[in-house]
C-alpha cells in the first residue's frame, strides 16, 4: 500500500492528464485513477488551486494547467538525462573502444547532447549541439521505431520532409516504414555510410514508462575496420536500458 495515497492519486492524475490529447470530463479522470467521483472532484480542484489543472467551464473539462508545464520546463533545464546517461556512455566506451553518444528527438531530426570520444578514434559529426535527419542516423532510426506509426507519418509525410546527404537512406515514407520495420524486427538500429562514407553505427532507444523514447544511445565504428559487430550491439542495447530504468522507463 502507498505509504502517502493522496500524493499517489495526484501523481496518477498528472500523468493521465499528461497523455491525454485533449481535455477530458471529471468522469474520465475519476475512472482512470479509481476513484469516486466526488473524492476526484475534490483531487481536482486542490490541483487546480495549485496551477496543476486548469477547469474549462464551460466545456466541463480537465487539462493540465501552467504549473505543469512550469515543471515540465523546469525538467528540460536541468537536463537530468545527460546527467543520468553521461556514466554509463563513459563506460561504454571503455567497454568496446568506440565512440558512443546520446541523441534526443528533435522534430525531424535528432540533436546530439552528449558524446564520448574513444581514445584514438577521430571526431565524429555528431558532437554535441549537431543536428541530423533521424531517418539517416541509427540514434533516429532507434527513437522513430519506438514512436506510434500515426507520429512517424506525420514527421514524415511524403518526399519533402527527407533529406539525401550521400545519396543513401530512405527517401519516402514508404521506404522509411520498411526501415523502421527492419529495424524493429531486428531489435536495434543501424546505418552504413547513410552519415559519413565509411563510418556505420548501431543505436538503441532509451524509453521512458510509457515506452516513448526520450532518446537514444549509439556507438560509432569504423565500418573498414575489423569490429564485433553483435558485441557493439549487445553493450549498446545494455547501455540504453540501464539508462531507461535510470529514468523510470521500461
Amino acid at each position: 500500500m502507498p505509504q502517502v495515497p493522496a500524493a499517489t492519486r495526484t501523481l496518477k492524475v498528472l500523468r493521465f492528464l499528461a497523455a491525454q490529447p485533449d481535455p477530458v470530463p471529471l468522469e474520465r479522470i475519476a475512472a482512470a485513477v479509481d476513484l469516486p467521483r466526488s473524492t476526484a472532484y475534490h483531487l481536482v480542484n486542490a490541483m487546480i488551486e495549485q496551477g496543476f489543472v486548469t477547469h474549462i467551464a464551460e466545456e466541463r473539462r480537465y487539462c493540465l494547467g501552467v504549473a505543469a508545464f512550469e515543471v515540465g520546463t523546469g525538467y528540460a533545464r536541468q537536463a537530468p538525462l545527460q546527467r543520468i546517461a553521461h556514466r554509463p556512455l563513459a563506460t561504454l566506451v571503455d567497454r568496446v573502444g568506440q565512440s558512443a553518444h546520446l541523441a534526443v528527438p528533435h522534430g525531424r531530426d535528432v540533436l546530439y547532447v552528449l558524446e564520448e570520444r574513444a581514445p584514438g578514434r577521430p571526431p565524429l559529426v555528431t558532437d554535441v549541439g549537431v543536428r541530423l535527419p533521424a531517418s539517416l542516423t541509427a540514434s533516429g532510426r532507434a527513437i522513430l521505431a519506438a514512436l506510434p506509426e500515426s507520429q512517424v507519418r506525420a514527421l514524415h509525410p511524403d518526399r519533402s520532409a527527407f533529406v539525401d546527404r550521400n545519396g543513401r537512406g530512405p527517401t519516402t515514407p514508404r521506404a522509411l516504414r520498411s526501415l523502421l520495420a527492419e529495424t524493429r524486427s531486428r531489435g536495434y538500429a543501424a546505418e552504413d555510410g547513410d552519415v559519413t562514407p565509411g563510418f556505420a553505427s548501431v543505436a538503441d532507444a532509451v524509453l521512458d514508462h510509457n515506452g516513448t523514447p526520450l532518446g537514444a544511445i549509439a556507438c560509432t565504428y569504423d565500418a573498414r575496420e575489423d569490429v564485433d559487430v553483435p558485441g557493439l550491439v549487445a553493450a549498446v542495447s545494455s547501455t540504453a536500458r540501464a539508462v531507461s530504468r535510470r529514468v523510470g522507463g521500461q
